[in-house]
Order: structure tokens, then sequence, then C-alpha cells
């Protein structure tokens, strides 16, 4: 039982807030939040790089800020940050104390470590390998080495996240099932812990490989595992960023989930079933058999996507629940425009939500269909179907997070708050640029990952549609308008901590663990949200017609066979 001297208890909600969690919260979240400034400026030299008319790095600079951008923004950045996130989930949430902060600050020093020497490596010139690192190319040992460490950190990071939770069972910090937003939390970990070790399983004999004690490593075998962690990855943070997305409904609005069970069914789901999605960047590989590609893109991924069309309707359904209990009942949609848009906690998660759904959501499951994905494997779809989900989604979710965990954690005001209220609009708009003209390019044809578009340099030459080329210097405009957002969060946030007014004299509110989803709404409340079920209706459209425009293109290049 942890000493009362080792709390504080939060003026803004009344959570009881174990000291170690609060500085294992902070120590991730700032960590975050400095390799998202990195792997933003990489990203930034990679678009303007693709854009033909600006083309600004050479080839062997063009790679090594694609590996940089990928790895601290796909893993680092993002890993850090869900640390943060399980802390909260756990300890804060439940009331709890950390059940053994000397293993998780020995998992963030691993993952510090790990990080930084992925990062040597990659800057040093010899592990220009990209995201994907496959095999025969060859980083430095410690490119490897340094993922593998991080790997390790974040998985003992996560082992003190359950250590907390059998805590906090033990020790009654809560009554009844945990909070909704902390059973995402534990679908987000488990779901780590079957990333990790496939990460494991394949970077270890590959370090070893790159030492010179293993002769060779099979690619198809490598590519196989490794997407086990490479979108699994990705997993995690769908998880981490629906759970996000209850909170911030709650805590804003007091809005509560319709129905309970039926959330922590679809997280469930996710736990069962999300993983399966990796197989979609096998679909184009020879040596896998076209039954285990529909299997598993198809029949058994569909209650994966069920899960998160379920969450899709539940969270902008609670919002609207919860509104129109506040009395905007006019039309279908008042309780829409009159919601806290000025409020970027509200307008960053309900703009992640769009973004994720109707160009992420979409996209994914278009692409993981095996005949549509021949049109789309290797070009600059993929990559803006990614930055629909990893960015427009994931990112812009933990951006807007962000504005309520500085105040109740950092126990800093929020300053320059006509910023703040902008910068999730200025970031949306450049993501949503990003992911739709890369993913329009991409249907086009062009190249995944060719430095340059115009072969200029090339001895056979190969002209784009003219599209083409508008569709990449669209992109580079909208990665300038997203780093302008990005640049925006980090200022903010950089300066709230270091110059924002301390929170302690703020009145109490209602706390998140009771606003995010220990009750929910009753079955002797009629509960009406037309709304949110015009919106379903228009997502279902959207996606029907989508889905069939694709099977057009790929009918076109049927005489090709």
């Amino acid at each position: 039982m942890a000493n009362s001297d080792e709390f504080r208890t939060c003026p803004a909600t009344g959570l009881r807030v174990h000291l170690q969690a609060d500085n294992l919260i902070k120590a991730n979240a700032v960590v975050a939040v400095v390799f998202l400034l990195i792997g933003g400026l990489f990203g930034l030299l990679v678009a303007l790089t693709r854009w033909p008319a600006v083309h600004i790095l050479p080839a062997d600079w063009f790679y090594l800020a694609l590996t940089a951008h990928g790895f601290d923004v796909l893993l680092v950045w993002i890993i850090f940050f869900e640390m943060a996130v399980l802390h909260f989930a756990s300890a804060v949430l439940l009331g709890s104390r950390v059940a053994t902060p000397r293993v998780a600050w020995a998992g963030f020093v691993l993952m510090l470590i790990g990080a930084l020497m992925a990062n040597v490596a990659v800057l040093q010139g010899d592990s220009s390998v990209m995201f994907t690192s496959y095999v025969p190319m060859r980083a430095a040992p410690h490119f490897y080495l340094g993922v593998i460490l991080f790997a390790v950190g974040a998985l003992l990071q996560v082992g003190v996240f359950f250590g907390t939770l059998v805590v906090a069972k033990a020790e009654k910090t809560y009554e009844g099932s945990v909070p909704l937003v902390t059973f995402g939390a534990l679908t987000a970990a488990i779901i780590a812990v079957f990333t990790i070790a496939s990460g494991a399983i394949i970077l270890i004999p590959t370090f070893l490989w790159s030492l010179g004690f293993i002769s060779h490593i099979d690619p198809l075998v490598y590519k196989t595992i490794w997407w086990a962690m490479g979108h699994s990855s990705q997993q995690i943070n769908v998880a981490a960023h629906v759970s996000i997305w209850y909170l911030v409904a709650a805590v804003v609005l007091g809005a509560k989930p319709l129905s309970e069970k039926v959330s922590r069914m679809a997280f469930l789901m996710y736990i069962l079933f999300l993983q399966l999605a990796s197989a979609h960047h096998l679909l184009a590989e020879p040596g896998i058999s076209s039954e285990w590609k529909i299997f598993n893109t198809s029949y058994a991924m569909y209650l994966a996507v069920l899960g998160s069309m379920i969450h899709g309707l539940t969270i902008p359904g609670s919002i609207e629940a919860a509104q129109r209990a506040k009395g905007f009942t006019n039309g279908l949609f008042e309780w829409l425009r009159k919601a806290p848009w000025g409020n970027p906690a509200f307008s960053g998660v309900f703009l992640s939500l769009l973004l994720f759904g109707f160009l992420g959501g979409i996209s994914g499951v278009v692409m993981g269909v095996e005949q549509i994905n021949l049109i789309m494997h290797n070009t600059l779809y993929v990559p803006g179907h990614f930055h629909a989900t990893v960015v427009a989604g994931t990112t812009l979710t933990f951006m807007a997070v962000t504005y309520l965990l500085v105040p109740l954690i950092f126990q800093r005001e929020i300053i320059w708050p006509r910023i703040a209220q902008w910068q999730p609009y200025v970031f949306a708009a450049g993501v949503a640029g990003i992911s739709v003209f890369m993913m329009g390019a991409g249907t086009l044809g062009v190249a995944r990952r060719h430095w340059d578009m115009t072969f200029a340099d090339s001895v056979l030459q190969f002209d784009y549609p003219a599209a083409a080329f508008l569709m990449m210097g669209l992109n580079g405009l909208s990665a300038i308008l997203a780093a302008v957002g990005g640049v925006m969060y980090i200022a903010v946030v950089v300066a709230s901590l270091l110059f924002g007014k301390r929170t302690s004299s703020e009145p109490a509110a209602a706390a998140p663990s009771e606003a995010a989803a220990v009750g929910e709404y009753g079955s002797a409340t009629e509960v009406q949200i037309p709304g949110t079920a015009v919106l379903a209706g228009v997502f279902l459209t959207a996606f029907v017609l989508y889905y069939f425009v694709n099977w057009k293109y790929l009918s076109e290049i049927w005489p090709l066979s």
C-alpha cells in the first residue's frame, strides 16, 4: 500500500494522482513531442522532394530522411505517447499507485536509448533501409539493436501497466469494472504484447545477420513476420486513440456510451481480429496462397472493421445524446453546430474521427481486397492511406488530448488560446490534403518509394499523367500546411509547460473516471440520435460508391492479362 504523501489530488478533477505516474506521464509525453518534431521535419523534407517543382534532396538524403521519418513518427513519437496514455488510464483514472516504478523507468530509459541509437545509425548514412527495413538490404547492427532496445523498453512499460491494474484491483481503488477508457487502454496493451513479440521474433535474427552470425534471412519470412509488428503497431494506435475519443467526449461534454457492453465488445473484436489486417501488405506476394490472403483480408478482417464501425457510431452518438440532453434538439444537426468547436480537445477529436473514418477506414478496407490491392500495391496510395490512419487518426487525437493533459498532469494553463483553437483545423486540413493527394497520385500509378517521379536521371523514361504532377504539388503544399499545424502544436505545448500559469487554484470539476464510461444511458431513457444516423448513412454510401469505383479501375487493367 502506498503512503498518502506519494499522491497528489488534482484540483481540477479530484483524482488521486500517484507522483510516480505523474512523472512517468510527463517524461514519456515530453520525449514523444520531441521526436514528433524531429520526425515531422524529416517528413517535410520527404514531401518537398516528392514535389517535382522543388525536389529538395538528392537520392541518398531522400532515403535517409524517409527512414528517419518513418521510424520517428510511426514508432517513436506514437509509442512514447501511448506509454503516457497507459500510465494515465491505469494509475490516474483508477487512483492507484504504479506497480513497479523502477521497472517503468527502466523501460523508459531503454526506449530512449534505443530511439537515439537507431537515429544515430540512420544519420551516419549506412542504414537507409526505410521503415520496413526489408532484407536483403542491410542496416548497421546498432540500427537493429536500437529498435530491439526500444521494443524491450516498451514491453517493460506495458508490463507495468498490467501490474498497475492488478494493484488497483487488489487495493480496491475503484469499484466495479474498470472504466471504458481503461478497458480500451487494456486492449491496446494486449495488442502491444503481440506486436512487440512479433518484432523480436524477426529483428533479433536480423540483428545477428547484420553482425555476420547468420548467413541468410529469407525475404518472404521476414516480410510476413515483420508486418505482424509493422502493421500491428497501428492497431495499438487505433485502440489507444479510440479510447481517447471516449475520454474527451466524456470530459468535455459529459457524454456517456450508448451501450458500454457493446463498446467493450467492439474492443474485444480488436483483440481477436484486428492484427489480421497486417496481411494486406502481403497480397502481392507470390509465395503466399490466395486462400490465406482472402481469409485474412476479407472474412476475418470484417469483424475488426465491424468493431471500428461500432465505435464510429457510438462515439458521435454519445456526443449527440449529451448535446440533445442539454437542449440542442432543433433539427438534425443543432447538436453538432453548437458543439464546443473552440475547444481544441473536442475539435481535434471530432476532426480525427471524421478523417480516420472517411479517409483511413474506407481506403484501408478497399486496399485490403486482394484483387483491388493489385492496382494500389507499392504506389503512393499506401502512404496516403496510413497518413489518414496514423496521422489524421492517431496523431491528431494525441494532439487533442494534450490540451487536457497539460492542465491536469503538468498543472499549467494553455497559453496562446487562439493559436491552440486554430491548431487542430490547420493540422487536419494539411493531413487531409496529404492523404487525398497521395492516394490520388497512387491511383494514377505514382511509385511509392521512388525519389524522382520525373525519372530525369533514368535511361528508360516514363511519363505519368499531368494530373499526377498536380497531385504531388498539392501534396507538397498540404505537407507545408500540416507542418505549420505541427509547429503550432509544439509551440503551444512547450510554451504552456514553460510559461503557463499553474492551475492549482482551479475549481473542481467532474472527474474523468466518472464521466468516462462508469455509467451509460439507462434503459429507461429513450436516446434519439437521428443526426448520427444520417452521418452513418453518408459514410456507408461513400464506402459503397468508392468500393465499386475501384473495381471499375481494376477492370481497366484486365486487357493486360
